[in-house]
């Protein structure tokens, strides 16, 4: 095996997560597209030498995926662990709801139906 000299140091869950939110920032600051397609994904150590990263959707997966190689690439140096498998699993729990204000005005008519009323004569502009 090609690997079995290269060193497999341990490394922790709050290594991953803390890694993983570096990373998250600086996409944030240079590629926001890109951010806003992995920012929900979630990172889980499920073994000595094994992460399962979580994604909510295979859009969000192949955008992650023309940059994974790079992220999982640093977190290896920075770890000195080469290793460790990566695992995908879809977690449609992770997803994030964008809220327009329409929606958030439905969800207070939903409580208070009187605003629907209210909206039907007045005509607001929630665009």
């Amino acid at each position: 095996m090609k690997d079995e000299n290269l060193p497999s140091n341990h490394f922790s869950q709050t290594d991953l997560d803390h890694e993983w939110e570096i990373y998250l920032k600086n996409t944030s600051k240079t590629n926001t597209f890109l951010y806003n397609a992995i920012s929900s994904f979630k990172m889980e150590k499920s073994d000595e030498n094994e992460i399962t990263v979580k994604y909510s959707s295979e859009f969000a997966k192949s955008e992650f995926d023309r940059v994974s190689p790079e992220f999982f690439n640093h977190f290896r140096h920075k770890v000195n662990n080469f290793k460790f498998d990566i695992q995908y699993k879809t977690d449609l729990t992770i997803k994030k709801e964008v809220l327009t204000k329409r929606k958030i005005f439905e969800r207070f008519a939903e409580i208070n139906p009187v605003l629907k009323d209210l909206d039907d004569l007045m005509k607001f502009d929630l665009s």
